[in-house]
């Protein structure tokens, strides 16, 4: 029962429990520049006589330290068929700085149960491994973001006959959440080019509101995106001109505590763009609100690289991460399911009765809601 990232809590909302669908699992590389490929982690429905089952190697936050997470994928199984084929939008998960394809993999396994197709990159300097200067995360997040899409859209196979990149979705952690506020139409302002982790080679002027480049990386496919913990705002680099470009479909979550991110800032941004827009909070939360999978093992003992127990990376003070993953899951399903799909899950994000919830159970939950303008 180690490290395993696909528990349901008997408490969970009812959006969290498994989808119908076996879940297969496969790695690919997306060459999106010259010297960068983007080690990507491929979860989707697979065929019904699927056996569940699989261990991913990886490594935990200290970048040395190996683990084993423990799903109910099954690697490089046959894709599903039938009236699935054609019909399972792609949700791309961005990892935030530093992190891994695999930070987010409870998610991941959950959303592909339920049909989806889900892509997740490792990305260049920005993982456990590879912590490059910041300005690399800065330049290259929203660009990786649209590049596995397009990706994907080259696959070939059972599996590019499964995937549909029409419908995409974007879910994004702390930097995932910044490069998706920018793909989501979110330019940013001048003052960004001064952030002290900027870079001085003027590559972030790519990213300001209304630039050419900044405009031509806004993408028809991108349908919803779900920034958890988004880094940036409290940092001052966007400006009200700039969130008002953001017209995608978001759920933001946020920790009431988040001293990273900033929860005052996050709701700015959720207040300032100008799309059918929520906000869902976790009270009292920090920046590892619903996003890691459970604290590994490993993880516990006090690091020698660190100088700390990459436990923190993972766990919240006050939440059960287990409890956190489950909601982000039935949040995940019905945003996603609404946009992509066309699913009737409206009902599911009104936070006033909170439609999926036993008795009691969305205690220290508040989820707002703001439309389009």
């Amino acid at each position: 029962m180690h490290n395993r990232i696909d528990l349901i809590r008997p408490d969970a909302p009812e959006l969290a429990l498994r989808g119908p669908h076996p879940v297969g699992v496969t790695t690919h590389a997306f060459d999106v520049a010259p010297g960068r490929s983007l080690t990507t982690e491929i979860w989707y429905p697979a065929h019904q006589d699927t056996v569940a089952g699989t261990v991913y190697h990886t490594l935990i936050r200290d970048g040395v330290t190996p683990t084993m997470l423990h799903g109910s994928a099954c690697r490089n199984a046959q894709p599903a068929r039938g009236n699935v084929a054609g019909n399972a939008p792609l949700i791309v998960i961005s990892h935030g700085y530093p992190g891994n394809r695999f930070l987010l993999s409870h998610l991941a396994e959950s959303l592909a149960a339920k049909g989806y197709v889900v892509a997740a990159p490792d990305h260049v300097g920005s993982t456990y491994d590879d912590q490059q200067a910041f300005d690399i995360t800065l330049n290259n997040r929203p660009l990786d973001q649209r590049a596995v899409i397009d990706g994907m859209a080259l696959l070939g196979g059972d599996l590019g006959v499964l995937v549909d990149c029409d419908n995409v979705g974007l879910i994004g952690y702390s930097m995932g959440g910044y490069g998706a506020l920018i793909f989501g139409g979110a330019g940013l302002a001048p003052s960004a080019l001064d952030h002290p982790r900027a870079g001085d080679d003027g590559k972030l002027a790519q990213h300001l509101a209304g630039s050419a480049p900044h405009n031509a990386l806004r993408d028809p496919r991108l349908k919803a995106i779900m920034p958890i913990g988004p880094w940036g705002n409290g940092q001052g680099i966007w400006d009200a001109a700039g969130l008002a470009q953001m017209d995608t479909p978001m759920l933001v979550i946020a920790g009431t505590a988040d001293d990273v991110s900033n929860y005052a800032a996050m709701r700015k941004v959720f207040e300032g763009t100008a799309s059918d827009r929520y906000f869902l909070s976790f009270a009292n939360a920090g920046h590892n609100a619903a996003a890691p999978v459970p604290a590994p093992a490993e993880s516990w003992a006090m690091s020698d690289v660190l100088g700390w127990p990459p436990f923190d990376h993972y766990a919240d003070a006050v939440w059960d991460t287990l409890r956190m993953n489950n909601i982000a899951q039935h949040f995940a399903a019905a945003f996603m399911g609404l946009h992509l799909r066309g699913e009737d899950f409206l009902p599911y994000l009104d936070g006033a009765t909170w439609p999926g919830f036993g008795p009691g159970t969305h205690a220290g939950l508040t989820l707002d809601h703001l439309p389009a303008r």
